[in-house]
């Protein structure tokens, strides 16, 4: 069966670097740095003081009855598929609502919800929580919120694979159309968690950095790494079948080209030492999309500032390059924006098609000393042109989730 082409025609992010496209890009393209000491709450009783959190008005967005039942995580979801709809043209009235879906993920959900009823249900009374709590907290609620705002009636879901779930559900949504199901598609993830359970969480396991310095905190691949920075955001994408955009006259941003996904089935949070999972999702990422490892212009990493991470991805990346590994890019935007856990992959997305629209590749920011083990081309500190027709996206999460997508300049 001929597969159906899928186009990115929308775009919308919330992100620590600012809110829009605009902004957002803006940040990356200058090696903006979006962590900062944490405001929500005082930290004086936790040993991480940094995040990279995003800041949205709920007022500015929603109706009072709305921003008292809508966690973060999904207002996230609204404010950037607001702006991936509105600059798709969707939508439209010659679109059929019941060939249009939606697929957005989060890989925690509305956890600031859970605790603040568990600490209302502790004072009051457990019958007296919030009426709202149970749809304010579900992971799927962002997509139910988009698919009630678009007015898409298709297939709407929401995977929740950790820090892959974002890519994720762009591949499983490009599946969608190119095997007939949908046309359109709004899909990405949204993520909240800058709180103190969260936080503590983490820090538990050892997967935080705890200095106070925000320009030596998120620094992927770099030898004095030590942990990753919570982020949070939304990054929603509108996936479109080729020919259904080119006969509304859509812009075409981008062709999502190649989809890889696997598990590593080794570890609750480890990844594999050898990197087989992250690179068996690259090689069936190329082959979808018919290409070789040397046709790649790019890769934004994973890249999550920890050491197992970074080394295993390296290592997944010499798997799939050879000898010729050196030669790709592979910067990690997280030393930009944190890891926005179930958002990344979404965020990402939108860097590889700014990156193939503007020949431009992102830097990996605060990067001082190397790692020999990590021994990749990271771009460092400044970001650099290039002529990129195809690139890739890698987002690996915990339960040994593996994801990878290609995108390819249409020329369009």
């Amino acid at each position: 069966m001929e597969k159906r082409r899928v186009v990115v025609t929308g775009m919308g992010a919330v992100t620590p670097l600012g809110n829009g496209i605009e902004a957002f890009w803006k940040g990356i393209r200058s090696g903006a740095c979006g962590i900062r000491p944490i405001t929500r709450y005082d930290t004086s009783n936790q040993k991480v003081k940094l995040a990279a959190q995003a800041e949205v008005d709920p007022k500015a967005h929603l109706s009072g009855s709305e921003v008292r039942n809508m966690d973060r995580f999904a207002l996230y979801a609204l404010v950037a598929g607001r702006e991936a709809l509105k600059d798709s043209g969707l939508p439209a009235k010659d679109v059929d609502p019941d060939r249009c879906g939606t697929m957005v993920s989060s890989g925690i959900g509305g956890l600031p919800a859970i605790v603040r009823e568990q600490e209302r249900g502790l004072e009051r009374g457990f019958d007296r929580v919030s009426p709202f709590f149970i749809p304010m907290s579900i992971a799927n609620m962002a997509a139910g919120r988009l698919a009630i705002e678009s007015g898409f009636t298709g297939y709407c879901s929401c995977v929740v694979t950790a820090c892959a779930s974002g890519a994720n559900a762009l591949g499983d949504a490009m599946r969608m159309i190119r095997h007939g199901y949908a046309d359109v598609m709004l899909c990405g993830g949204a993520e909240s968690t800058v709180i103190p359970l969260a936080v503590g969480g983490f820090t538990a396991m050892r997967a935080l950095h705890e200095g106070s310095d925000p320009n030596r905190a998120s620094i992927p691949f770099d030898a004095a790494r030590s942990g990753f920075v919570l982020g949070e955001g939304a990054g929603i994408l509108i996936l479109e079948e080729y020919g259904h955009a080119r006969r509304r006259g859509a812009r075409i941003y981008a062709e999502l080209s190649g989809y890889g996904a696997t598990c590593d089935a080794y570890h609750i949070t480890a990844p594999e030492p050898a990197g087989r999972g992250a690179a068996r999702a690259m090689q069936l990422a190329l082959s979808d999309a018919g290409l070789s490892p040397l046709d790649l212009g790019y890769i934004n990493a994973h890249g999550t500032s920890t050491e197992l991470n970074d080394k295993t991805e390296t290592a997944a990346v010499k798997a799939v390059f050879g000898e010729g590994y050196r030669r790709i890019p592979v910067s990690s935007t997280k030393s930009m924006t944190g890891h926005m856990l179930g958002a990344a992959g979404g965020i990402e997305a939108i860097v590889c098609v700014l990156a193939l629209r503007e020949g431009f590749v992102p830097a990996t920011i605060n990067y001082c000393e190397p790692d020999p083990e990590c021994d990749l081309d990271v771009v460092p500190n400044v970001g650099r042109r290039a002529e990129l027709i195809h690139v890739m996206s890698n987002s690996l999460g915990f339960g040994g989730h593996n994801a990878s997508l290609i995108f390819s300049n249409t020329g369009e």
